[in-house]
């Protein structure tokens, strides 16, 4: 494995555990504005980097106006499919198996994805205690999928979180292997661009909130294009650029975890002993990564 500085390592750690953390809720938000206003996958997707997008459209930055070069934007473009293809999967999972199972599988997927393709063409290699800790986030894994799905079509649902974790694997693997992979301008909005044609199909019921309070829907989608899109994907790439890629896979499983919460305490989801059980396992597979 590469040897890093303690510092830059340290706040890699941070960088994508707080991303992991925001996308836990995000997940949660998203959930809610399927259940209550209306919105389908491919809607909830679009109105995320349409809101990043705009965002950073009225706020530019130094980084914004570099990425106007063409190396910049073929980087962009390659970005936002990626990300248009593991969101629109993850919230679709989230929708058809709940949010505990969806958000557990799409994640749960990512070490064994990120570890494979890491070692075959990054040519990375874990220590023991990455290791270790890959086998106990699987464990614990394991032991959360097996909990009872809360949504209305369970396999579906489970086939979206295998994409949607391996479309979050190849963001990963691209940008450890020297891809330049930005959350800017460009990627939000290829990814709106690729989805659109999606949620039209879906119609008005697909795109548009039909229900739910208007305040708290504008505010819930405020939410989700800054905190989970615009800011974690920013902390989670530049967390890559020290933290190796298993570690940062192992890390991810914060999500999850966070998801799991949410859903007990505040969307009715089911707590189980094996919930407990899996979530003590992840938490202790992200302590030994901490310690590396």
């Amino acid at each position: 494995m590469t040897s890093y500085a303690a510092v830059p390592f340290r706040h890699g750690l941070l960088s994508i555990s707080a991303a992991a953390v925001a996308w836990g809720v995000g997940g949660a938000v998203s959930a809610l504005l399927m259940r209550t206003g209306g919105l389908g996958p491919a809607g909830v997707s679009c109105w995320r980097f349409g809101v990043a997008a705009l965002c950073l459209a009225l706020l530019p930055s130094r980084e914004t106006r570099a990425e106007r070069g063409a190396p910049r934007w073929r980087s962009a473009v390659l970005t936002g499919l990626g990300l248009a293809v593991s969101q629109c999967a993850y919230f679709g999972s989230v929708r058809y198996a709940g949010l505990g199972l969806g958000t557990l599988i799409t994640i749960g997927a990512g070490p064994v994805f990120t570890s494979l393709g890491a070692h075959l063409l990054l040519g990375e290699r874990l220590t023991r205690r990455a290791a270790a800790a890959v086998v106990l986030a699987l464990g614990g894994l394991a032991l959360l999928v097996a909990a009872p799905a809360a949504g209305p079509r369970p396999a579906l649902g489970v086939a979206l979180a295998v994409l949607a974790g391996a479309g979050q694997s190849g963001l990963t693997l691209w940008a450890r292997g020297g891809g330049s992979a930005r959350a800017g301008t460009g990627a939000f909005a290829t990814g709106l661009l690729c989805l659109l044609p999606l949620a039209a199909v879906q119609g008005v019921h697909g795109l548009l909130p039909t229900g739910g309070d208007p305040v708290a829907t504008a505010v819930s989608l405020l939410f989700l294009g800054t905190v989970p899109t615009l800011f974690a994907y920013r902390w989670y790439f530049t967390g890559l650029t020290t933290v190796p890629s298993t570690t940062a896979a192992v890390l991810v499983l914060l999500e999850p975890a966070t998801a799991a919460v949410i859903g007990v305490l505040f969307l009715g989801e089911p707590l189980t002993a094996g919930l407990l059980a899996g979530s003590a396992l992840l938490l202790a597979a992200i302590a030994a990564l901490a310690r590396e």
